[in-house]
């Protein structure tokens, strides 16, 4: 039977995070084993400790603040090793309620879905602001354009990836994995689906300062990852908009060259010229990311197969010092490696 490992991304998060593993349950049906994970991200405030004491049966400490994006990434990684074969990503904040955990892995045990995210709802979510809900309804929508999946609730941190799934995602941004791992999962072509999770109020968000600070660094991951993907799709729409907007002005400069002499009409060929000169290297450009974009498929595959062959040769996670064979995790040593490593 399957192993199922959740993991709680954390950034000094010492008063919340006790209730939130002790919520979590520990028994499920069709799974053989549920362990805890938690990330502590360069918490000040004794996260780890607190998460030992709860009863994690894993705990990855970061010295310095990585980002929520790197947290993501390294308990990805880490219970891969661990021998997950489910993995759950869920907040330290116990936003989201974990008697749904059940629910949320179905879809990958009975072999339905590769990547599950929890529908919060948050268009009908209470305590929400009306523009918040509005914000992420529309941004939900521009997602599911952008990545071909039918996710209502795009922002979602509760989430589960199959071990196929948590293999073939690979997250570059330092903000936020949420919407590049959604992006990522339907150019992929992973099976995602998605259940309807209940959540609750809690603290403001520590992952940005306003909402338009997250409206912008959310932008601009939708337009990295969009481009890293379908790189000729934007440039050539951005290079033809400027390309027939120099054609259109430069028909105008014709027209009144022809008719009145183009007396005063110097402006506007010089700039027909420079938006046809721009709109064609952005042409260009968009047939050279294209052929990046292939050498990235190319790196992506590579790096599936190292993980498998990291696996294969039963690399240890790199925990936090403190863990021992007999209770079940590793010891963790300078550079990774575990006491069960080191002494091969």
């Amino acid at each position: 039977m399957p192993k199922l490992i959740i993991q709680i991304p954390s950034l000094n998060e010492a008063a919340s995070l006790p209730e939130t593993i002790a919520a979590l349950p520990r028994r499920i049906e069709g799974v053989d084993r549920v362990e805890v994970l938690v990330i502590d991200d360069g918490s000040d405030d004794g996260t780890a400790e607190v998460a030992r004491r709860a009863g994690a049966d894993h705990v990855i400490r970061f010295p310095q603040n990585q980002g929520l994006a790197q947290a993501f990434s390294a308990g990805i990684d880490a219970a891969l090793k661990l021998g997950a074969d489910v993995i759950v990503n869920t907040d330290a904040d116990n936003q989201y309620d974990a008697r749904d955990l059940p629910e949320l892995v179905r879809p990958i045990l009975e072999g339905r879905a590769d990547m599950v995210v929890g529908d919060r709802g948050p268009g009908e979510l209470a305590h929400f602001s009306p523009l918040k809900r509005s914000l992420q309804s529309y941004g939900s929508w521009v997602v599911r354009g952008i990545s071909g999946t039918d996710v209502p609730d795009a922002a979602s941190g509760f989430r589960a990836f199959s071990r196929r799934a948590a293999l073939r995602l690979n997250v570059i941004s330092d903000f936020t994995y949420t919407l590049e791992t959604l992006v990522q999962a339907g150019k992929k072509q992973l099976a995602v689906t998605h259940v309807p999770v209940r959540s609750r109020e809690t603290r403001p968000s520590r992952l940005f300062k306003s909402i338009p600070s997250y409206l912008y660094r959310s932008f601009l991951t939708l337009v990295r990852i969009y481009s890293l993907y379908s790189p000729i799709r934007l440039f050539w729409a951005v290079g033809s908009l400027m390309l027939l907007s120099g054609v259109a002005i430069g028909l105008r400069f014709l027209f009144f060259y022809v008719t009145t002499g183009g007396a005063g009409m110097v402006q506007s060929l010089i700039l027909a010229a420079a938006l046809g000169i721009i709109g064609v290297q952005t042409i260009l450009m968009g047939l050279i990311a294209d052929l990046i974009g292939a050498s990235r498929s190319l790196v992506e595959d590579t790096l599936l197969r190292v993980r498998k062959i990291e696996l294969e040769l039963d690399v240890p996670a790199d925990l936090e010092p403190g863990y021992h064979e007999e209770d079940g995790s590793h010891e963790a040593r300078p550079g990774g490696r575990s006491g069960a490593a080191g002494a091969r």
